[in-house]
């Protein structure tokens, strides 16, 4: 009889539609270790609408706000406002794994143990600075709302609203700006950081935040960053993988002795300068190169990639990057991630020109998934039914018009207090740290601003933080580009 009871209970409940409440909050009190000193903290876990110009709510984001509660004078604390990428993968992996007062319970390489996890961070910048996750539409909790007539809206319509380049930033503007509001934080430096894709967002926000919300930033973090709408086609792309094709080479042993018995941080110079001044040209002769050039190039390049000469010369000099994943360990029969290329993959068969799957993001998906759905529900008292979106349904993203990059630069010339720090993985292959110097040269040709622009790498890949001492050397950079970033006491913004 129980039973049967319980059985009709639970289908009453299922019939229920599930629902995100588009305006909530739940508050918890924390305390942590930073830098070997006690923080105490509060985590605002809820969601927030986005409006429409009419005042109607079209969507509710999902977000974790961590601020520190022994701090008297907010005006000075800053708040740093954080997005991952995709587009559309959810706020959790520099939530739960980089920034944020917990770190992922992973081993020192950034490999899943169990039980699956958090544990605390002693390395978060939450000592310094406030932090904001950010989940857009439909990752993590986010969700689109039906209209002011209950109807959902159509996907044309929500692709235009939320799922492309420019539609991204407009949104995400107006929700910052209420989101500051709500959090009386007009007064606070402010700080924007993006992982991948979110590097994209945040260039683009910089400028909508200034133009359209009148909101100023100090700086601009750009971790693993795409191409930032800056074009890298042709000779370009193809010249730009072989410093990260030597660095992971080098982390395999696949390089000639002589580069082998050095350090990472020895070779890597002398490979950006062949990739400048002989590969880059070589590749852009095409067809006109002589015989002679083009098998001394492939020899350089061979050495430095560990593809042999023979393979090099048959790609006419351009290695894709799904080849190199599968062609570097061969050999060994085994091939090597995308995102983080020390992670290693087993194929079905040891033939073919890329791998099965990528070794590396079903290795992130086994361990931050329980620990996010996890630490949600547990530690921060945020319970739904509502799935949590890693990766979200956003697709397809419009592109168009991408001029994050332009808007960037222009941000910063219209903002003298504004600085931009670049993070980069030397063996992430997707977005490789030689492409994201590339994006630094060029995001401000004149020069005159390169003096408020940085680039820190480190010996990991595309997240930098899941190795043991990258997580603290990459948020010591973070700390310390924070504070270099505020202005001296009556220090004026101007030129």
């Amino acid at each position: 009889m129980l039973a049967a009871l319980l059985t009709a209970s639970w289908q009453l409940a299922a019939a229920e539609p599930i629902r995100i409440d588009a305006d909530s909050v739940v508050v918890t009190e924390h305390r942590t270790e930073i830098n070997g000193k006690r923080v105490n903290y509060n985590a605002y876990t809820g969601t927030q609408p986005v409006w429409d110009s009419e005042g109607n709510p079209t969507a509710t984001l999902f977000y974790t706000y961590y601020q520190r509660t022994d701090i008297k004078d907010t005006a000075k604390r800053p708040l740093l406002i954080s997005f991952n990428g995709g587009p559309g993968s959810a706020s959790v992996w520099m939530h739960v794994a980089y920034t944020g007062p917990k770190s992922l319970n992973v081993d020192d390489e950034g490999y899943p143990i169990q039980p699956y996890g958090v544990k605390s961070n002693p390395h978060s910048v939450l000592d310094v600075a406030d932090i904001v996750f950010v989940n857009p539409v439909n990752t993590g909790y986010s969700r689109v709302l039906p209209d002011k007539d209950g109807k959902m809206p159509g996907k044309d319509q929500q692709q235009k609203m939320f799922f492309g380049t420019n539609a991204d930033v407009t949104y995400l503007a107006e929700w910052i700006n209420s989101f500051v509001s709500r959090y009386q934080r007009w007064s606070s430096p402010k700080f924007l950081i993006g992982e991948s894709y979110g590097t994209t967002r945040v260039a683009g926000l910089a400028l909508a935040l200034q133009n359209q919300q009148w909101m100023y930033l100090n700086g601009v973090v750009l971790v693993s960053p795409t191409d930032i709408g800056i074009s890298r086609d042709g000779p370009v792309k193809a010249a730009n993988r072989l410093p990260y094709f030597a660095a992971t080479a080098w982390y395999h042993q696949m390089l000639a002795a002589d580069l082998q018995q050095q350090d990472l941080y020895d070779i890597l110079p002398e490979v950006e300068a062949f990739t400048l001044n002989q590969y880059l040209p070589a590749l852009a002769k095409g067809n006109m190169i002589s015989d002679s050039e083009k098998q001394q190039i492939a020899e350089q390049v061979s050495r430095y990639s560990g593809i042999s000469v023979q393979n090099v010369l048959r790609s006419n000099l351009d290695i894709s990057t799904s080849y190199f994943w599968k062609e570097l360990l061969r050999d060994r029969g085994q091939t090597i991630g995308r995102l983080d290329s020390r992670y290693l993959g087993l194929d079905k068969n040891d033939v073919g020109a890329q791998p099965d799957y990528w070794a590396e993001l079903t290795s992130w998906l086994h361990s931050f998934t329980p620990a996010i759905n996890h630490y949600l529900r547990t530690e921060l008292n945020y319970k739904t039914d509502i799935k949590y979106n890693m990766f979200g349904p956003v697709h397809p993203w419009d592109r168009t018009n991408d001029n994050t990059g332009e808007n960037l630069r222009q941000a910063m010339a219209q903002n003298p207090y504004l600085q931009v720090l670049t993070q980069s993985g030397y063996y992430d292959g997707a977005t490789n740290y030689f492409d994201a110097k590339y994006n630094m040269w060029q995001l401000d040709p004149s020069g005159k601003m390169k003096h408020r622009m940085s680039f820190k790498g480190y010996r990991s890949g595309h997240m930098m933080y899941l190795r043991a001492e990258d997580l603290k050397k990459s948020n010591d950079d973070l700390r310390q580009f924070i504070l270099n970033a505020l202005p001296k006491a009556g220090e004026a913004a101007k030129y």
